[in-house]
């Protein structure tokens, strides 16, 4: 299954690698982590080049994951092979590489060169394919106020085009309208949280919605069913206001609870909880390319056997916006 990056003309498999927790932990201490826990960097390298055998060929970083530590892990894995993939990464979020810490915005000029150029110093490359702005709540005249210079970058080769990362639909019809090479928008949206304005933006104006937590952050892998927790240092058991899915490093009963609604559904036709959820995606819109995470060789391949099944059909489909309708 392939779709096109937006605007840009650029193909992409239908389902990107979404490269968060291959990063490993960084933060401002015990009290604040950014991470998903501990990682192991060969298991890493051996799920990426999984899913290029598997057909991904889109894969989404940011500078600051891990402090740098998913851009490096990424480029090597690809560095023999950096045609065949398109690597999109962000900036905004300053960091400290040496000692993984997080540091706060930026919302600078400087800064968006400075942070590219560390990028491709990590990624090995002398491009990016996709450049996405990583502050979320920014006010949409400062991200304007960064259009001339990545339109340079384009014309400079050092990026082929750009985006945001946001979940304000408003902000990202604006940008879209004056950036002329804004191609994307990465927001939040899975089965349990469908983005309606911010889907008919991106229909309305050529961009690519690349969906982050198509599997609710983990939810939707159906494993937290029984319980567990996450680990201390991983950053679903941290106290965020935007941490819904998982309380205290468990999953959220409500949202278990609706999952179970729509299990049989999801798993119609061989499917797994998670491929369901991904094929949702597909079926909501032409426009989706789901980005979910990975730590291991047997995430990837679950999540990747999702291509050769596809979208759910026009009545799966149906029957799920049924059942989710009092939720939503």
């Amino acid at each position: 299954m392939k779709r096109l990056l937006g605007r840009s003309g650029i193909e992409v498999s239908g389902l990107g690698m979404g490269c968060w927790a291959i990063g490993g932990p960084w933060g401002n201490g015990a009290t604040q982590q950014f991470g998903w826990g501990e990682v192991d960097d060969a298991e890493s390298t051996r799920a990426l080049h999984r899913a290029f055998d598997l057909g991904v060929t889109f894969y989404d970083t940011a500078s600051s994951y891990g402090a740098g530590h998913s851009e490096r892990v990424l480029g090597a894995a690809f560095r023999d092979r950096r045609d065949q993939v398109v690597i999109a990464s962000k900036w905004g979020s300053t960091f400290d590489e040496r000692t993984r810490t997080a540091g706060g915005p930026d919302p600078s000029p400087a800064y968006l060169r400075a942070c590219l150029a560390g990028s491709l110093r990590r990624l090995g490359t002398d491009y990016v394919d996709l450049y996405q702005l990583h502050l979320n709540d920014l006010p949409v005249e400062q991200a304007l106020d960064l259009v001339g210079t990545l339109e340079d970058l384009v014309a400079a080769g050092s990026i082929r085009a750009y985006g945001w990362s946001t979940d304000d639909a408003a902000k990202a019809e604006a940008f879209a309208a004056r950036a002329p090479h804004c191609t994307a928008i990465q927001h939040d949206m899975s089965v349990l949280r469908d983005a309606p304005a911010m889907i008919a933006v991106c229909e309305a104006s050529g961009q690519a919605a690349i969906n982050r937590g198509p599997l609710a952050m983990g939810l939707l892998s159906g494993k937290y069913h029984d319980g567990r927790r996450v680990a201390d240092n991983d950053v679903r058991n941290m106290d965020y206001a935007w941490m819904t899915y998982f309380r205290d490093g468990a999953g959220d009963p409500e949202w278990l609870a609706a999952i179970d609604g729509v299990r049989d559904i999801l798993t119609s036709g061989g499917r797994t909880l998670a491929q369901g959820a991904l094929a949702w995606l597909w079926a909501r819109s032409q426009v989706t390319i789901p980005i979910p995470g990975f730590r291991n060789l047997g995430q990837v391949e679950e999540n990747a056997g999702a291509l050769a099944r596809g979208p759910l059909t026009p009545d799966e489909f149906a029957q799920v916006e049924k059942l989710l309708a009092a939720l939503r």
